[in-house]
């Protein structure tokens, strides 16, 4: 079987400390950014070898393109989030994946929370798109990068009017930091073989970069997902 994938990668850096990000994390919904996300339930938690595991599950809804109706209905998508908190090392990761749809569309997506030099918290929040629509494969992966990055700004504003609201008198640095975004895309991948496919632009340099960059992201989901997973997994 042939599986063409994307992937994007942002950063984000919250001008609040780690302790104050974590706390406000299981706090975020509702804020003004979040009227896309419908349910959240805690479905497991247990503490294991110092280290804290959550199960939730999340019920989310976005619009969908008029050449999208076709093969996607706009109703609630149920979203699974595994995540760990070790507060030794002071990092927060979040793996969340859809349930439904996921032949039209599959949506892997690991963040992480650490704490930065500074007293910042550093959120590096990469995703692995990928369709099995066949025609449509490179419009739906195009269109759920986008919707990534979109919903990810949404994130990152409903967080920190959360942030402000709880820790007022906590802000670091005057609140300078902006998002970035990086965006890379995988080409067809048979079995067992990654082709990294990225527009040329710029000098040969830049482009052997890009290249680089798209197969270390891809690769990094390819081998990783399932095993992330597996970790992440609450043991019964």
């Amino acid at each position: 079987m042939v599986v063409a994938a994307s992937t994007c990668r942002t950063e984000t850096v919250f001008d609040y400390s780690w302790k104050n990000v974590v706390v406000a994390y299981w706090n975020r919904y509702p804020n003004p950014s979040s009227a896309h996300v419908l349910t959240e339930d805690t479905i497991q938690r247990e503490v294991r070898d110092g280290k804290l595991f959550s199960r939730r599950l999340l019920s989310k809804t976005n619009p969908v393109p008029k050449w999208g109706a076709r093969f996607y209905n706009n109703v609630p998508v149920k979203i699974v989030e595994d995540s760990v908190l070790d507060p030794v090392k002071k990092t927060f990761t979040t793996f969340t994946r859809n349930l439904g749809m996921t032949k039209i569309m599959k949506v892997d997506e690991i963040v992480i929370y650490s704490e930065q030099k500074d007293g910042s918290t550093l959120a590096v929040r990469r995703a692995y798109i990928s369709s099995q629509v066949f025609g449509f494969s490179r419009a739906i992966r195009a269109f759920g990068i986008e919707r990534f990055k979109s919903n990810g700004n949404k994130a990152s504003n409903g967080f920190n009017h959360v942030l402000r609201r709880m820790f007022p008198q906590s802000l670091l640095g005057g609140g300078h930091h902006q998002p970035m975004t990086a965006t890379t895309s995988a080409g067809e991948l048979a079995v067992a073989t990654t082709t990294t496919t990225v527009a040329s632009s710029g000098s040969h340099n830049n482009t052997g970069s890009l290249k680089s960059a798209a197969k270390v992201g891809y690769d990094f989901f390819k081998c990783h997902a399932s095993k992330i997973a597996q970790l992440f997994s609450i043991k019964n």
